[in-house]
């Protein structure tokens, strides 16, 4: 068996003397575990660092093996996420957030957001919000997705401010305004193209708010676990006033 793609590492693990484990995302071929022999040298362990993007060749006997991993850096950005409290928690999380995924299951739309929020992690003009757009299109893999494009209630395409936390569909300020303490907010950000302007510190909150009611409820507590700890770290310094 052999297979050849482009991943994104997210974390590796000792193994013996000098390998070891990998994980990667990868395109075609889902989140894959792979041992690198060698992995632990000076010139293999840059390479191997979470973050960084990788062309990989897997190799193994059997499918279920599993197997051996040649690598090739592509894109070692490590070295200056490294340098950015966010990138550094934003990293953690989102290698939490893809254990969910079943290994070796295929996510390709999901693998092309991972690629563009890891490629802009240290910007900190753009990395809160679209850390809040991959959690969305995380869920959405998932089979959660959220329907923001018109309101639930009146079907109109304008002025959507809010949530239902029941259907995960928009509701316009009009059509919401009787129930507004029980709806989640719906920050303009989620509805327009990603800019270069940041979010300001109320929208990124309310759009932290609205994946985290999300992730909770179909996610993490199914499974009887916890919001990972890094995420919390995260948004603190993504809403932080002065950031």
């Amino acid at each position: 068996m052999q297979w050849s793609d482009e991943g994104i590492v997210l974390g590796a693990r000792k193994h013996g003397e000098s390998s070891v484990i990998l994980e990667v995302m990868t395109r075609e071929h889902g989140r894959h575990l792979g041992l690198v022999h060698g992995g632990r040298s000076k010139t293999q362990q840059p390479v191997l660092q979470p973050g960084n993007s990788v062309q990989v060749t897997w190799r193994a006997r059997l499918d279920e093996h599993l197997g051996v991993f040649q690598v090739e850096g592509v894109d070692l950005r490590a070295s200056r996420l490294m340098a950015a409290p966010f990138a550094l928690y934003g990293l953690a999380t989102l290698s939490h957030l893809l254990r969910v995924l079943a290994e070796r299951d295929p996510h390709q739309s999901l693998y092309e957001a991972v690629d563009l929020l890891v490629d802009h992690l240290d910007d900190p003009d753009l990395a809160p919000g679209l850390f809040v757009r991959f959690e969305l299109a995380f869920l959405a893999d998932l089979g959660f997705g959220l329907d923001l494009a018109s309101c639930a209630a009146t079907g109109q395409r304008e002025d959507l401010v809010y949530v239902s936390p029941k259907s995960g569909r928009a509701v316009s300020a009009a059509a919401g305004e009787p129930y507004k303490d029980r709806l989640l907010k719906l920050p303009g950000f989620l509805i327009g193209r990603p800019t270069a302007n940041r979010p300001s510190v109320p929208d990124l909150k309310a759009g932290f708010a609205l994946t985290d009611f999300f992730l909770h409820q179909n996610v993490f507590e199914p499974r009887g676990q916890a919001m990972p700890a890094e995420r919390v770290r995260l948004i603190a310094l993504a809403t932080a006033e002065d950031a």
